[in-house]
């Protein structure tokens, strides 16, 4: 469990971030809370020769709550989102979230930019910001540029961030209606098995609007459009429920490891996807 050898950087700024990925390229890695890095560099799964830590970088510690949109800072820990009162009034799916994210020594050092960046198929921030049909911010050497979280995740560990990029904030329009984080996991403070996002808007007994989507059944996390259509115009009753959980079936691809065979991951994934859009109906 000892680490490679390698060179700690702590620039102060976003210039010396870029200064530094130029100049060391494929061989340098930054850092933002470290909870995932630092373990996969210890077990030598991962050879980081010069690691950049962002924790003296400013700007990126922010939470900014307006009357129609939220932004988050790359910095902004797990535990900010639970403290932070503003951002638990405006979407409180967030802080929920969070609260089912490993334990409290974890949530005060990981990450909201880390647990996105990363491309990891089993966090929990991925899948929940494309629910919220968020924007990422990223920074390189060419400038900033957007982009949907819906688009983001290409392959496990495999984003749409070059390798000199920085991702910066995400930010994503103020929540609306009810909402849902339900997650299953063998143990507290382990990864899902499966979890769901949802957010569901309901007018005159109607689902006029539904986002779902899934974390930890697929290389990447999913966004399943179909499964939001079978929601809209319904009830939300249990036909369209299990409409929604059909098609949202449909669109993952799990494989089997240590927790569980592909046949227990949809039974769990249906079950839990089935809790999420019955709690956020209740609440919409």
């Amino acid at each position: 469990m000892i680490p490679a050898a390698f060179d700690y950087y702590r620039p102060k700024d976003m210039a010396g971030v870029l200064s530094l990925l130029e100049e060391h390229g494929d061989d340098a890695r930054v850092m933002a809370g470290g909870h995932s890095l630092i373990p996969m560099m210890k077990l030598r799964m991962a050879d980081v020769p010069h690691l950049i830590d962002l924790q003296d970088v400013g700007g990126l510690s922010g939470i900014e709550v307006t009357s129609d949109r939220i932004k988050i800072g790359a910095l902004v820990t797990q535990a900010n989102l639970i403290d932070h009162a503003g951002l638990a009034d405006a979407a409180p799916i967030l802080r929920e979230a969070a609260l089912q994210i490993a334990d409290p020594q974890v949530r005060y050092m990981g990450t909201v930019g880390g647990n996105i960046a990363n491309g990891d198929p089993a966090n929990d921030m991925p899948g929940l910001m494309q629910c919220l049909d968020a924007t990422l911010t990223v920074v390189g050497p060419n400038g900033t540029r957007d982009v949907s979280a819906r688009d983001f995740y290409e392959g496990a560990f495999v984003t749409d961030r070059e390798d000199d990029e920085v991702l910066t904030s995400a930010s994503f329009p103020l929540p609306k209606g009810g909402h849902a984080y339900e997650k299953q996991k063998r143990k507290i403070g382990d990864y899902a098995t499966a979890a769901a996002a949802v957010q569901i808007v309901k007018e005159g007994g109607k689902c006029t609007f539904a986002s779902i989507a899934m974390t930890n059944l697929s290389d990447t996390p999913v966004f399943s459009e179909d499964a939001c259509a079978a929601l809209v115009g319904t009830s939300v009753d249990d036909g369209a429920i299990k409409a929604a959980v059909k098609a949202m079936l449909g669109d993952i691809d799990p494989t089997e490891d240590n927790r569980g065979p592909v046949a227990f991951k949809n039974h769990v994934a249906g079950i839990i996807l089935s809790r999420a859009i019955e709690r956020a109906w209740s609440r919409a």
